[in-house]
């Protein structure tokens, strides 16, 4: 059982996992009053006490991923003035990750710039999912937590209960990321070769790996546009993979990522509910997994000064004597 002094606030963003987060922790969520002004500008109130208390805001920067940023803050900026013990955020999708580094003169670094502003507004600590670059948890000077899925996905995988599967990464920079899913799974690995001209623009190359007559697995952190995966899926199918299941931490969904996934190889495309889908997204071909008791868990250790590390052991112990 949770303290009194346990606060949990939603923003917009995606109040339903907020929600199911609040349901397994048996909670309510603290009554926030978020609205907007004609001009854009967004007004928040918190409506009930938190003086004390140790609170968690749960909102993702997903799309629009600059408003929910500014309503992120201001929510701080709301709680920081009712004098609160500790506000902890809960960023499920980091949304400018992908701005890590400089490739080109004359670019910002936005990854960075949106920690600073995240610790300026007064957070004590930051909890993510899947970071598109791991090394961005290092952008930030207080406590940061960069959490996998992978046991949410290697579940949905193991219950298939399919024997001759690979494990593919998108592109090379995925490997690392593959390579865990194989380790856990006791399966073999391939890379999709592919060369981006330019931003969410891929073009596929080959294949370093043997995915003939196999169920290929394609994993990675992102689905925006759709066109690498997809690209991916088709590659794969024409090296001779019997069928293409793709598993993405973040379904950011940018047009035309839907009218992409449809009309691929894909046969089922697998998301978390980091983001929040829109029901006209939702097409038959594409699944959404909660995170949300793994969410909850993690608030709940970090709350009450407990290890996470406990609790993915005890998942992969789960897996192994599933996969055994």
């Amino acid at each position: 059982m949770l303290k009194n002094h346990f606060k949990l606030i939603s923003g917009t963003a995606n109040r339903k996992l907020a929600e199911d987060v609040a349901k397994n922790l048996k909670i309510q969520l603290t009554p926030v009053e978020i609205k907007r002004f004609h001009d854009g500008e967004i007004y928040c109130r918190v409506l009930e006490s938190v003086r004390g208390c140790d609170v968690y805001v749960i909102q993702p920067t997903s799309p629009d991923a600059s408003l929910n940023l500014m309503e992120l803050l201001i929510m701080v900026d709301a709680l920081k003035r009712s004098s609160p013990d500790k506000i902890t955020a809960v960023v499920p999708y980091y949304g400018y990750c992908r701005q890590d580094k400089k490739t080109k003169p004359r670019e910002p670094i936005t990854a960075k710039l949106v920690a600073n502003m995240i610790e300026t507004s007064g957070i004590n600590r930051v909890i993510m999912f899947d970071l598109h670059v791991a090394q961005v948890q290092g952008f930030f000077d207080i406590p940061s937590d960069n959490l996998d899925v992978i046991p949410v996905f290697a579940e949905y995988i193991a219950n298939k209960g399919l024997k001759n599967i690979v494990i593919v990464s998108p592109d090379a920079g995925g490997a690392a990321r593959a390579r865990s899913f194989a380790k856990v799974l006791n399966a073999p690995i391939a890379i999709v070769d592919k060369r981006r001209p330019e931003p969410n623009v891929a073009k596929v190359q080959n294949v370093i790996g043997d995915v003939k007559g196999k169920t290929a697995f394609l994993v990675d952190d992102i689905i925006d546009t759709a066109g690498s995966i997809t690209e991916a899926a088709n590659i794969l199918i024409k090296f001779g993979a019997k069928e293409v299941y793709a598993l993405a931490t973040h379904g950011v969904f940018s047009k035309p990522a839907i009218e992409r996934i449809a009309s691929s190889e894909i046969k089922e495309v697998v998301v978390t509910n980091t983001i929040d889908i829109q029901k006209e997204k939702m097409i038959s071909k594409l699944r959404v997994i909660s995170i949300a008791p793994l969410l909850a868990e993690t608030i709940k250790r970090t709350h009450e000064g407990l290890p996470m590390g406990v609790v993915y052991e005890n998942l992969y112990r789960k897996l192994e004597r599933k996969i055994a």
